[in-house]
C-alpha cells in the first residue's frame, strides 16, 4: 500500500546558501559562520565518519512546553550510533531558550533563533548538530520538521502535539522519532544531497526522497496521510538503498 501525505507534510529540505545578509550574521556565540551556513549534506562525510571527527554532540533547544520526548531522543541515539563511526560516542543535550513570540516562522526567523542561541559548535575532533523544537507552525502550516543547513534542522512542536499522544491519535514517541530521524537522514546527504546515490532510488519528483514507499525517507505526498500510515504501521527504517549510499560515504 503505498503511503502518502495530504494533511501534515513529513519533512522539506530546504538547501540554504553559504552566504548570508549583514542584517543576518550567525552565530552569536561563534565567529566562524561560513562553517555552520552550508547546504544542507554538505557535511555528511563528516558526519559520517571518524576521520575528522570522532564523537557527536546533538545540541536540542526547545520553547517552554514543548520538550524532547526522552523516548524520541533515546530512539534518535541508537539510530545515530547503528549508522555513523564515531568512537568517542554520541551525546545529546536539551536547552529551554525564550518563546520567539510567533505563531508562525519563517526559514529565515528559524534560521536567526539558531544564530542567536545555539552554543555547541565543531570543536577539536567533536562533530555538533543542532536541532530546534519550536512552539510554532512553520509558514507551511502542514510542515513537521526543516532541515535546513548542513548541521541544522527544526521539528515544529506544536504540530507534532496536535497529531500525537491523544485519544485516538499516534504515540507523540513514534511521531517525533520519525521526523527527529528523518530530517537527520537528511544532514546524512539523503537522498542524493551529500551521500552520493549507489543504485537509483531518488523520488525525483519530490526532491531528495527515497522512491521506497516503506523507507524512513520516502516522500508522501499525494492521495493518504503520514498519520495514517503510523497509525496502521512500525515506524519505517532507511531501506537497502539509502544504506548503501551511507556505507559508502564512510557510515556503517
Amino acid at each position: 500500500m503505498k503511503r502518502f501525505v495530504t494533511a501534515v507534510t513529513l519533512v522539506i529540505v530546504v538547501l540554504t546558501m553559504s552566504t548570508c545578509s549583514k542584517k543576518d550574521i550567525p552565530f552569536a556565540h561563534n565567529k566562524d559562520a561560513a562553517a555552520y551556513n552550508k547546504p544542507v549534506g554538505a557535511s555528511a562525510k563528516d558526519l559520517l565518519g571518524s576521520s575528522a571527527f570522532a564523537s557527536l554532540s546533538v545540541e536540542i533547544q526547545y520553547v517552554a512546553g514543548y520538550a524532547p520526548d526522552a523516548a524520541a531522543l533515546e530512539q534518535l541515539k541508537t539510530f545515530l550510533a547503528n549508522r555513523l563511526h564515531k568512537p568517542g560516542g554520541v551525546t545529546i543535550t536539551t536547552q529551554v531558550i525564550p518563546d520567539p513570540g510567533a505563531p508562525t516562522l519563517s526559514l529565515s526567523r528559524v534560521r536567526e533563533i539558531e544564530n542567536a542561541h545555539r552554543t555547541l559548535f565543531n570543536k577539536g575532533n567533536r562533530f555538533s548538530l543542532y536541532i530546534l523544537y519550536s512552539n510554532s507552525d512553520y509558514s507551511d502550516a502542514n510542515t513537521l520538521g526543516i532541515a535546513y543547513r548542513n548541521t541544522s534542522a527544526a521539528l515544529m512542536g506544536k504540530k507534532i502535539h496536535e497529531n500525537s499522544g491523544g485519544f485516538g491519535q499516534i504515540s507523540r514517541t513514534k511521531l517525533e522519532a520519525t521526523v527527529l530521524e528523518h530530517e537527520v537522514g537528511h544532514l546524512l546527504g539523503l537522498v542524493d544531497l551529500g551521500s552520493p546515490m549507489q543504485s537509483a532510488h531518488k523520488d525525483a519528483p519530490h526532491g531528495n526522497h527515497c522512491s521506497n514507499e516503506q523507507c524512513l525517507m520516502y516522500y508522501a505526498s499525494e492521495t493518504t496521510d503520514v498519520l495514517g500510515f503510523l497509525s496502521r504501521n512500525e515506524a519505517s527504517e532507511l531501506d537497502a538503498g539509502c544504506l548503501a549510499d551511507l556505507k559508502a560515504n564512510g557510515g556503517r
